[in-house]
C-alpha cells in the first residue's frame, strides 16, 4: 500500500505514444503555455486559503474571542509547519509528479479553511470555548503550512522542466506575479466577504477560491514534456543533455547528490537569510498591515483592506518585469536591480508607518511596496537561488530558501503580537483605545533594511559546477 501511494506521486514516465515530428514544436508551446498558467493562477489561489486569516485579526479581537498574541501564534504555526514543508518538500518535488503534488495540497489547504469556518460558526453560536477555539485555530492553521508548501515548488519546477534558460527569468518573473494576484484577492474578494457576512466567511470564501484552484491545476498543469510524448526539455531548447543516457535510477542517485551539494552551498544561504528578513517585512504588511490602518490611523476594515491590497496589485508590475529586464537588459544579472527594490521596500515601508495619516500617503507608500516586494519575491525569493544551482536540484535550492523565509514570517508574526499585547496601549485620534505600533514598527523597518544588505556577499558568487 506505501509503495503504490508513493509510485502515485513519482514523476511520470515518458509516455508511449510520441507526438509526430511536425506536431511537436506547436504541441510543446501550447502544453508549456497551459504548465505555466495553471500554475501561476492555481498558485495564487493557493495564496488566498493562506492569507484569509489576516483580514479577520480585528474583527476576531472585537469579538472578545482572540488576543493579539493568540493570532500571533496562530500566524507562525502556519508559517513554521510552512518552513518545514518547503524545505521537506522542495527536496520531494524534484523527483515527483508535479500535477498530483500540486494538486493534494490544495484540496488539504480547502478542507482546513473550511473547517476554520465551521469553528468560527460554533463560536459565535457559543458551542465552544474560546480556549477551544485557539487551539483548534492553531492545528488546523499549521496542517494548512504544511498544505501551503506543497504549492509553489512543483509550479516553479514545472517552469524549470518546461522552459529553456534563455527565457525561464521572463517567465519565472511573470510566475511570481500568482503571489500579487492572490494577496490582492485576499485583501479584496475576502475582506468584503468579511465586512458583509462576519469573518466565518472568509474562511468560506478561501475554501472556495481554492477549490478553483485546484480544478485549475488538475485540467492544465502538465508534469514532464516526455509525459506528452515530446523529447526532453534539453532537447526541445537546443541545450545540451549529458545525462540523456543515464538510466531512471542514476538520475535519481545524480539528483540526491546535487541536492547534497546544494545544502554545502554557502550562496544558497546568503540568499536564504536575505529571504527571511524580506519576509519579516512583507508579511509584516501582509498581515498586521490592516489592523495598523484600523486602530493607527482609524481606518475601517473595508478602507483598510483596499489600501493595503493596492500592494499586490502594484506588485505584479515588479514581478512581471523583473524577470525581464533582468534577462533582457542585465543578461541574467539579479543582484542589481535587486539592491534597488530593497531599498526601495525599506523606504515604502519606512514612509507606511511613519508618513502621517493622510491616505494618499499610505497608498503611495502601498504602491512602491508593492513594486519593490514584487520584485524581491522573484529574486530573492527563487530565482536568484535557482540561478546558483543546477536544474535538477532547483526545488532544493527553493526548500533551503522557503525554510528560512517562513520560519523568519512565523518569527515575525509571534513577536509582532507580543510587542502589541506587551505595551500600554495608547489613545488614538479619534479617542479610542488601541495597540501602539511604535516599537513594532522600527522592528519591521530593520529587517527590510537587513534584507537588502545581505546580498552583497554574493555579488561574486558564480553558478555550482559539477
Amino acid at each position: 500500500m506505501a509503495n503504490r501511494f508513493l509510485d502515485f506521486y513519482k514523476v511520470s514516465g515518458p509516455s508511449a505514444e510520441k507526438v509526430s515530428a511536425a506536431k511537436v514544436d506547436k504541441t510543446y508551446k501550447s502544453l508549456r503555455f497551459q504548465t505555466f498558467l495553471a500554475g501561476t493562477f492555481g498558485y495564487a489561489l493557493y495564496y488566498v486559503c493562506r492569507l484569509s486569516m489576516g483580514v479577520m485579526k480585528q474583527p476576531l479581537i472585537d469579538a472578545g474571542l482572540l488576543n493579539a498574541t493568540q493570532l500571533g501564534i496562530i500566524g507562525a504555526c502556519l508559517y513554521w509547519a510552512y518552513a518545514v514543508g518547503k524545505f521537506v518538500n522542495g527536496f520531494l518535488c524534484d523527483g515527483s509528479n508535479i500535477k498530483r503534488f500540486m494538486a493534494t495540497g490544495l484540496i488539504i489547504s480547502v478542507a482546513m479553511n473550511f473547517t476554520m469556518g465551521v469553528l468560527g460558526v460554533s463560536a459565535l453560536n457559543g458551542s465552544i470555548a474560546n480556549s477551544v477555539l485557539f487551539l483548534s485555530f492553531a492545528v488546523c492553521w499549521a496542517m494548512n503550512g504544511w498544505a501551503q508548501s506543497m504549492g509553489a515548488p512543483p509550479a516553479i519546477i514545472g517552469l524549470s522542466r518546461w522552459f529553456p534558460l534563455k527565457i525561464r527569468g521572463t517567465f519565472y518573473g511573470f510566475f511570481s506575479s500568482s503571489h500579487n494576484i492572490g494577496e490582492g484577492l485576499s485583501f479584496v474578494f475576502v475582506t468584503a466577504l468579511v465586512g458583509a457576512f462576519g469573518w466565518k466567511w472568509g474562511f468560506f470564501g478561501a475554501a472556495l477560491a481554492g477549490a478553483l484552484g485546484v480544478l485549475i491545476i488538475l485540467f492544465f498543469l502538465h508534469d514532464t514534456p516526455e509525459s506528452k510524448g515530446l523529447p526532453p526539455i534539453e532537447v526541445l531548447s537546443g541545450e545540451a543533455k549529458e545525462e540523456a543516457t543515464l538510466s531512471p535510477e542514476e538520475k535519481r542517485a545524480q539528483t540526491r547528490q546535487l541536492q547534497k551539494a546544494v545544502i554545502k552551498n554557502p550562496g544558497v544561504w546568503i540568499l536564504a537569510l536575505a529571504s527571511a528578513f524580506m519576509y519579516m517585512s512583507r508579511y509584516a504588511i501582509n498581515e498586521w498591515g490592516i489592523i495598523f490602518l484600523q486602530e493607527a490611523r482609524g481606518y475601517s476594515l473595508t478602507e483598510a483592506g483596499a489600501i493595503v491590497g493596492i500592494n499586490p496589485i502594484f506588485g505584479i508590475l515588479g514581478t512581471v518585469f523583473s524577470g525581464w529586464l533582468s534577462d533582457a537588459v542585465f543578461k541574467g544579472d539579479r543582484k542589481y536591480p535587486a539592491f534597488v527594490a530593497g531599498v526601495l521596500e525599506a523606504i515604502s515601508l519606512a514612509l507606511f508607518l511613519f508618513g502621517g495619516p493622510q491616505k494618499w500617503v499610505a497608498i503611495l507608500s502601498m504602491v512602491l511596496f508593492g513594486i519593490a516586494i514584487g520584485v524581491l519575491i522573484s529574486f530573492l525569493g527563487g530565482l536568484m537561488a535557482v540561478d546558483l544551482v543546477p536544474r535538477q536540484a532547483t526545488g532544493a535550492a527553493l526548500g533551503i530558501v522557503g525554510m528560512a523565509s517562513y520560519a523568519a514570517a512565523g518569527l515575525q508574526n509571534i513577536i509582532t503580537g507580543v510587542l502589541l499585547d506587551k505595551y500600554p496601549r495608547i489613545i488614538n485620534a479619534a479617542g479610542a483605545e488601541v495597540h501602539d505600533f511604535s516599537l513594532v514598527s522600527w522592528f519591521w523597518v530593520g529587517a527590510a533594511v537587513i534584507s537588502f544588505l545581505l546580498p552583497i556577499l554574493n555579488w561574486k558568487r558564480k553558478k555550482q559546477e559539477f
